[in-house]
């Protein structure tokens, strides 16, 4: 119970700093996620077991600050690409849950992880499915996720089929990106245009342990 408050009391504290807007019976769901996510990781590998930083900031804390540079629309619909344990779909569909959010991963354990959660916090906006990105099917999607680790360009090409005209690709990414974005750019002629326009947002300023770490936004 000490560690439910404590991590209670500081999602609440990092969420007032950035202005992040939620109601206490969200941020003790998105706790509560948390506990899960943690129990799952003893039986599947959803995220790192050595970790330096308490999960609720180095995973779920940085999920939900993509809500500070992305405001997330009624009926929205949103993929989560390479979900893994949930990551940033989850805590984001609590946080917003009338929008629709997708997660695929392609690893079956790692799906019916996300699916146990699912379930068990209740979340009705959230649907997890054991897919590759290859076979989805074309142009369905307002906007798409991702904190895996696939090359910028990679993800890009995916983004450029599964997104809607006008989509945005947001990635939580670390360490430099310049070359991964100047070859995403590049090759943008190749995935029908796709991306128009990157932006990176450092988000350093936030925690010590997100020294590293980057919002990019691809636009389409």
């Amino acid at each position: 119970m000490e560690a439910l408050n404590d991590d209670l009391s500081i999602l609440q504290a990092l969420c007032t700093e950035q202005h992040i807007e939620l109601d206490s019976l969200k941020l003790e769901k998105i706790v509560h996620y948390s506990q899960l996510l943690e129990e799952w990781n003893l039986r599947v590998n959803l995220i790192s077991r050595k970790e330096n930083a308490p999960v609720i900031i180095k995973h779920i804390f940085h999920s939900l600050l993509i809500s500070s540079y992305h405001s997330f629309r009624e009926d929205e619909k949103v993929l989560d690409l390479g979900t893994g344990g949930g990551l940033p779909g989850i805590p984001l569909s609590i946080a917003f849950p009338r929008t629709q959010f997708l997660l695929v991963d392609a690893t079956g354990k790692k799906i019916a992880a996300c699916k146990a959660m699912i379930n068990a916090l209740g979340i009705r906006n959230a649907i997890a499915m054991h897919i590759r990105a290859e076979d989805l099917k074309d142009g369905g999607f307002d906007t798409i996720l991702s904190r895996q680790v696939a090359p910028f360009e990679k993800l890009c090409s995916y983004a450029s089929r599964l997104l809607k005209p006008g989509g945005m690709l947001i990635c939580l990414k670390g360490g430099n990106l310049e070359k991964e974005i100047s070859q995403a750019i590049h090759s943008s002629k190749t995935y029908n245009g796709f991306p128009l326009k990157v932006e990176q947002h450092t988000i350093s300023e936030v925690s010590t342990f997100f020294l590293d770490k980057k919002i990019v936004i691809a636009f389409g």
